[in-house]
């Protein structure tokens, strides 16, 4: 991916070896003028000078007003060169994270429903904003940073060499050792990143949890153990977090540390060979400078490991996710639902499990007609909704076929099939927006279509009676409005996609018995006609289907109408026949 922004990297690259030539002969010029001005030695600098200048204005004003100019310039040049560079840095580092991060939201979107359950909301948030803003961080600051240390490194090696180049070969040679007995602290450290990374994130997963469940906790009286256990993540925050500081902290305060002792012992030399050497005290205060100069390159360099550490931590993570399952992508070689009003359903030998789990579904065979209405109905656990799931594609099955008209869904897609089949379940998901938004989830839908459909799921006065009517925002998974209005809505936008299939899981749970009533007639005209399949534990709602299918431990037990069902005496009587003589 960096790649793509070759030309980009190669103006950056040249940008900032154009701001070390600026700034690497700073140290020298003023030293310079010791030896040339002060001690009266005329050198190259000098000749320089009085070449460019006319001859009334040579001497000691002069030389320092012009090398004090000079250095202006050079530093007002480095600071150019800088600023330009990190801005061609930046710039590819926001576009490579954008394009990451755009990748993961393109494989959150085939992402097989097992795995992203495995992982949680969570962790996926933390992979998409923490761990991508540590790569961005390493990408767009530290990279930069690094490659003008580098840079400043070598051309400060140039000098010195030509300053002196015995002295220069000492201290080239024992700053190697600066940066092994840095590594050395580093890699200690490194560990402690990893295991902050992984207290936010757990931090992250259970902070999301509580906040939305936190009205099932208050109205349990459980908010203090759930926030307690809230706090008890961020105290592992704090204890991880602390050592990592710390102790990253001591080890720079180390290798800083041996870095001074390098410059202590440097200086020391330095003036045993102005005693004993033609070094000259301007060449001696110069190699001083270049000391100072290299010790903010040398500390970028030596800091990079911490935050390459973690960047490369939040980098592993990040392929983690973009190795997880995805859901299989089955070709379009037929779409039974074309030119239909409605299909049939077929169910051949389904098994599935839960990962390793014992088979929630065991052989289940089944069909349902073209516009025929089936209740599934036992106790829970008994494997409805996960067939629901499956019929859906959002779990694979270990053995079996779900066929639309006789079609398999690996021959149609299932793109195709979620175009077609309907779902309204007992807790839909709304989004933090309006009601609009709710119903057509982004789509372009005439307002008279969209009080149609509420007034077919009974929610148009409700929705009439709000100040702001379809633009009304129902806060975080529809909490503003009651439990069955949220279903209401849901129903609503059922009927908005015009299926040809439709599965109502628990749909209506949460209606009083008048509502629900006058729910279940007004969907009757709307449901005549299409496949449909219900799941409910209310008699109210089985009553609507044309066939009932008991399911027990993963298996169709009885089938049959409702009537003919009672008088077997058996699962489904003693699920409904209690509900039946309290109708009666």
């Amino acid at each position: 991916m960096v790649l793509h922004h070759r030309r980009e990297l190669i103006a950056a690259n040249l940008i900032a070896v154009l701001g070390a030539i600026a700034a690497v002969p700073v140290p020298l010029l003023i030293p310079l003028l010791v030896d040339e001005v002060l001690l009266n030695q005329p050198g190259r600098a000098i000749a320089a000078m009085n070449a460019l200048f006319p001859q009334a204005w040579h001497g000691p004003v002069l030389y320092i007003i012009a090398i004090l100019v000079l250095t202006l310039i050079l530093r007002l040049l480095a600071l150019i060169f800088g600023v330009w560079q990190t801005w061609q840095f930046t710039r590819i580092a926001k576009d490579v994270i954008f394009h990451i991060r755009r990748d993961l939201l393109l494989r959150l979107e085939r992402i097989s429903m097992s795995a992203y359950e495995t992982m949680g909301s969570g962790t996926v948030a933390s992979h998409l904003v923490t761990d991508l803003e540590a790569v961005d961080s390493f990408v767009s600051v530290t990279t930069s940073k690094f490659l003008v240390a580098s840079l400043s490194i070598i051309g400060t090696a140039i000098v010195l060499l030509w300053i002196n180049w015995a002295l220069a070969l000492f201290i080239l040679l024992l700053n190697p050792l600066v940066i092994y007995f840095t590594t050395i602290f580093g890699r200690k450290v490194k560990h402690l990143k990893k295991r902050e990374n992984s207290a936010f994130q757990l931090f992250q997963e259970s902070l999301e949890e509580t906040l939305d469940a936190i009205q099932q906790i208050r109205a349990s009286n459980r908010e203090r153990h759930y926030i307690r256990r809230i706090i008890d993540k961020a105290d592992h925050i704090r204890h991880h977090s602390a050592a990592f500081t710390w102790k990253s902290d001591a080890a720079n305060r180390l290798s800083f540390m041996i870095f001074l002792f390098g410059f202590d012992i440097f200086r020391a030399v330095s003036m045993f060979m102005v005693l004993w050497s033609d070094l000259t005290i301007g060449a001696m205060l110069g190699v001083y400078a270049y000391l100072w100069f290299m010790m903010g390159p040398v500390q970028e360099v030596l800091n990079i490991q911490y935050a390459y550490n973690g960047a490369q931590a939040a980098l592993s993570r990040i392929n983690d996710m973009l190795k997880v399952d995805l859901e299989p992508t089955y070709p379009h070689k037929h779409n039974p639902f074309l030119g239909k009003s409605t299909v049939s359903l077929r169910l051949e030998d389904i098994q599935f499990a839960y990962g390793d789990g014992s088979s929630v579904l065991n052989g289940v065979n089944l069909e349902i007609k073209a516009g025929e209405k089936v209740a599934f109905v036992g106790a829970s656990g008994g494997g409805k909704t996960t067939l629901v799931q499956i019929i859906l594609g959002l779990y694979p099955v270990k053995t079996g076929r779900v066929l639309f008209d006789g079609v398999a869904v690996d021959e149609i897609g299932m793109d195709v099939v979620r175009d077609h089949v309907a779902t309204v379940l007992q807790h839909p998901a709304l989004l933090n927006d309006s009601v609009r938004i709710n119903l057509t989830l982004g789509r372009e839908i005439e307002d008279e279509k969209l009080w149609q459909a509420l007034e077919i799921a009974q929610l148009k006065q409700t929705i009439q009676a709000m100040e702001q009517g379809l633009e009304t925002l129902i806060g975080r998974f529809g909490v503003r409005l009651s439990g069955g209005q949220r279903q209401r809505l849901a129903i609503a936008r059922m009927v908005l996609t015009d299926p040809k299939v439709v599965i109502l899981d628990e749909a209506t749970s949460a209606l009083d018995t008048t509502t629900e009533g006058d729910l279940h007639e007004a969907l009757q005209n709307f449901l005549q006609g299409r496949t449909t399949v219900i799941i409910a534990h209310r008699l109210s709602a089985v009553k609507q289907a044309d066939r009932v299918l008991v399911f027990e431990d993963g298996q169709v037990v009885e089938e049959g109408r409702h009537e003919e069902l009672l008088q077997n005496n058996g699962l489904y009587t003693s699920l409904y026949g209690r509900q039946e003589q309290q109708q009666s």
